[in-house]
């Protein structure tokens, strides 16, 4: 989903360690998409379930990754996205086609015994419902993670955190974060790990990385303008697939011989659906608002009671878990106690 800006801007590798006593905005739909397309079977392709057959595979990585992240000395601060803008809607009907042609596709697989196939198609097929929104939104306020409610997309107001001083960095996949100018991305937050190539017995080790919009813009020779451009020439959210034929060594050559919108315009034959100086104005000024960080309260039974006792994960793993979150909270705040005595 969004820009694909791989291979072209720089990124440097990021340890849990180097993000201690900084707090993250994670796009929040993003990364609830990535574990549900993970955190699945990896015979079946099937998501976690608990016994009533509802979905489980978000609350599983929202309290596991958030506990690590907490117990690094990290603050996570998840922003959700709210109502999308009007020429997206396209865009998330053709989604919502690809995801039932990846589901039909998962079910062939899975009778022909291709796990190759079922765990590809069963990722594609992956859905976020509103309802696992807010299951997830109640797991974070019981483990006193702060929660945003964006007024478009969470992206963009998880840029505006960073531009008001109150968050470090964004945590997201997507690149469309750096065209929204968050002055820096944390990638790969949610799927640390192992993963493997696709049709071959070869695994990569996936950690996270860093990504700074003024390095990527000194690397690329251009300005944030001007990489809003290269990201519409590849395509964005809201013109997918971009222009047809340029891709992204084309597409910033012709951003560095056609610096404005205008000049690019009357180079490049655009087949748009909305005027093109519309979706620059949104990445230059999208809607956000000035928000403050709530603040959240740890509270253990009611962790322990919404996972193990209401969606029957291991009351022992569980607990466990808990125990390592609250004594992590509690150094936390004796540190801060002793800074503030200093």
């Amino acid at each position: 989903m969004g820009v694909s800006f791989q291979g072209l801007i720089p990124s440097r590798p990021v340890a849990f360690a180097d993000l201690r006593g900084k707090t993250l905005a994670l796009d929040g739909y993003n990364i609830l998409y990535q574990f549900l397309s993970t955190i699945r079977d990896r015979f079946t392709g099937e998501p976690l379930r608990d016994s009533q057959g509802r979905i489980t595979s978000h609350l599983s990585g929202v309290f596991y990754r958030s506990a690590r992240l907490l117990e690094e000395g990290i603050t996570p601060v998840y922003v959700f996205d709210g109502t999308p803008p009007a020429f997206k809607l396209a865009t998330l009907e053709a989604r919502g086609k690809v995801r039932a042609q990846a589901a039909e596709k998962w079910k062939e697989a899975l009778a022909a015994g291709d796990v190759e196939k079922v765990r590809t198609y069963a990722q594609g097929a992956a859905r976020l419902t509103p309802e696992m929104a807010a299951e997830a939104k109640e797991l974070l306020g019981y483990m006193g993670i702060a929660w945003l409610q964006a007024p478009s997309e969470g992206e963009a107001q998880a840029a505006r955190l960073l531009q008001q001083g109150k968050a470090w960095a964004v945590g997201s996949q997507d690149w469309d974060s750096l065209l929204f100018g968050a002055g820096r991305v944390v990638r790969n937050l949610a799927v640390t790990g192992r993963r493997k190539v696709a049709g071959k017995e070869q695994y990569l080790d996936i950690s996270p990385e860093l990504v700074e919009l003024q390095a990527a813009l000194q690397a690329l020779g251009i300005n944030r303008e001007q990489l809003i451009l290269l990201g519409m020439l590849i395509g964005t959210d809201y013109n997918p697939g971009g222009v047809k034929g340029v891709g992204p060594k084309t597409a910033l050559k012709l951003v560095r011989e056609h610096p404005s919108l205008e000049a690019l315009f009357q180079a490049v034959p655009w087949e748009f659906s909305m005027p093109p100086q519309e979706l620059l104005d949104l990445f230059l000024h999208p809607p956000v608002e000035d928000m403050d960080i709530p603040q959240a309260r740890l509270q253990p039974s009611a962790v322990v009671e919404f996972l193990a006792g209401e969606h029957g994960f291991s009351r022992e793993r569980i607990q466990g878990a808990v125990d390592k979150l609250r004594q992590a909270r509690e150094q936390q705040q004796a540190g801060l106690a002793g800074f503030f005595r200093k």
